[in-house]
């Protein structure tokens, strides 16, 4: 009675697991108790297969359905977690290189015992699915045997349901189809992605090797921000919803207005827009290289190739033009020889900074430490004009705990944040609640923009001018399932000849574009830019 009991509970466990595989959604916004109630074409196939099969063709039929469904489920377990981190599908060729920093994450998270034990957890889920699917695919081809009859019409009779369903196109409130397909195009976007991948890279070569600027001599270059210093500053996780969503925009868009208002005090213009991102929820250093290279790179294939092509970026203008050229990366913790690409005369890590306060979670430097240390090692009295290249993290997730701007004769070597990194919901706690957490990425945010600000008011001078701007949105745990990527971008100068020559661009005044601001794609900006200040 007991074995037969377990056999019930092993055989409803198995039909669950392969429903599950066959029908669940890509996206958890999808997830609910009718995503699970559809009837799916590839389940009624194999069913029909299995039965139609004689001898050993069965067993080899079901050894094939066992490790497919086994992969599929991989396929699907692997999609939700992209969707729902960067609102895209896995790349089975090209995502592998977003784990380490997708550990580094989840170390800040929840401390790195947690994560490596959730590393090993899932490292055995990949090994375990495929070996637990085909035993349960056996079970299942077992029970159909024993009825062979009411297995093969309670396949006839769900096929045409599923064709009445398909016909009329019936769909769910929360609009999925009652007749599904989607495990056949969950595996042929998979096949997509690879064949895309293979055929992107002589793509990318060839639009890489169109360049109008890879010529110009550096008297042709830059002649409009001639004795400037330049300030670009990447603000992580800085999107259009930041200004926006009711959930940031009161908050974020206050600083913003605030901070026009001061700058403005100390005669001061900015003009802002929007870019559309070539990444969404992270992967910024895909950003940075679509902005500086002024091509689109939205893939980690595009991004290695860039860093061993010849191509001409912003920070190649700067250098030709004669400025000195500074890379200020808070976020590095190792060696980075492909850094050579972006041909840095000075390159600072989190690591060569001087940096000797605490780690605020995956953030190792804070931001008002970032920008002070570009002043005092790039821009003392004296000084070549420099063109330095400063992404902000603090904004970064996990969004807390947050550090508090100090005045910036405070800062020294950094001890002075070490009691603000215990300070408030530590992340484990954050994450527990979506209102929590998009309450931390909101003052994170107001942070980093809060002390790109006031760098300006207490370093500011005729000869500086910044831009700032977003590198992606944030994830859709943030945001939500949503498809925008656009992300804001600001110029802010003293010299009004420098807003002069951006004129024609049709940007908003002040530091927080609105929503009939210009949107242009990222790679077009490398472009406009050289133009505008040749």
């Amino acid at each position: 009675m007991v074995r037969r009991v377990l056999r019930g509970i092993g055989l409803l466990a198995g039909a669950a697991v392969v429903l599950f595989t066959l029908v669940t959604p890509d996206k958890l916004t999808q997830f609910g108790p009718l995503a699970f109630v559809r009837v799916p074409i590839e389940g009624l196939l194999l069913v029909a297969l299995y039965l139609a099969a004689r001898g050993r063709l069965r067993t080899v039929v079901l050894v094939l359905a066992g490790v497919a469904l086994g992969l599929l489920l991989l396929v699907r377990l692997f999609n939700l977690g992209f969707y729902t981190a960067l609102n895209r599908p896995f790349d089975p060729v090209l995502d592998w290189v977003l784990m380490e920093p997708a550990f580094g994450v989840l170390s800040s998270s929840v401390g790195r015992t947690a994560a490596i034990a959730v590393a090993v957890v899932l490292g055995l889920i990949l090994l375990a699915v495929p070996v637990v699917m085909t035993f349960a695919v056996r079970g299942l081809g077992r029970l159909a045997l024993r009825h062979p009859t009411g297995a093969a019409r309670g396949t006839a009779v769900l096929a045409a349901v599923w064709a009445v369903c398909a016909i009329f196109n019936l769909q769910f409130a929360n609009g999925l189809p009652v007749a599904t397909d989607s495990a056949t195009g969950a595996l042929g976007d998979q096949v997509s992605l690879v064949r895309r991948d293979i055929n992107d890279g002589e793509k990318f070569g060839r639009q890489a090797s169109i360049d109008a600027f890879r010529d110009k001599t550096g008297s042709q270059l830059l002649n409009g921000l001639r004795g400037k210093d330049v300030l670009l500053a990447f603000v992580e996780s800085y999107g259009r919803d930041a200004v926006e969503n009711p959930q940031f925009a009161p908050q974020v868009g206050a600083t913003l207005d605030d901070g026009t208002r001061r700058l403005a005090a100390l005669g001061y213009g900015a003009r802002s827009a929007f870019l559309t991102s070539s990444t969404f929820g992270g992967g910024s250093w895909l950003a940075h290289d679509t902005l500086l290279s002024g091509l689109w790179v939205d893939n980690q294939q595009r991004s290695d190739a860039l860093l061993e092509s010849d191509r001409f970026t912003l920070n190649a203008a700067f250098r030709r033009a004669g400025w000195h050229v500074a890379g200020v990366m808070p976020a590095n913790d190792r060696d980075w020889p492909e850094g050579q690409f972006f041909q840095y005369h000075d390159y600072y890590d989190s690591r060569t900074m001087g940096y000797k306060g605490p780690k605020f979670a995956y953030v190792p430097v804070p931001d008002q430490f970032t920008l002070a240390a570009f002043q005092r090692l790039e821009r003392q009295p004296g000084h070549a004009p420099v063109f330095g290249e400063v992404p902000l993290v603090s904004s970064h997730a996990p969004w807390t705990p947050i550090p508090q701007l100090v005045g910036w004769d405070q800062v020294g070597d950094g001890t002075v944040y070490s009691s603000m990194s215990t300070a408030g919901d530590p992340p484990d706690v954050a994450w527990r609640t979506s209102e929590k957490i998009r309450t931390a990425y909101r003052n994170a945010t107001v942070y980093s923009l809060s002390s790109l600000i006031s760098y300006i008011e207490t370093y500011g001078d005729d000869n500086l001018v910044v831009v700032f701007l977003g590198d992606h949105q944030p994830s859709p745990v943030i945001v939500g399932d949503t498809k925008n990527r656009d992300v804001p971008i600001t110029i802010v100068a003293h010299d009004p000849k420098v807003l002069d020559r951006i004129s024609g661009w049709g940007w908003e005044s002040g530091l927080r574009p609105d929503g009939g601001a210009p949107v242009w794609r990222m790679d077009a900006f490398r472009d406009k830019f050289l133009t505008a200040f040749a």
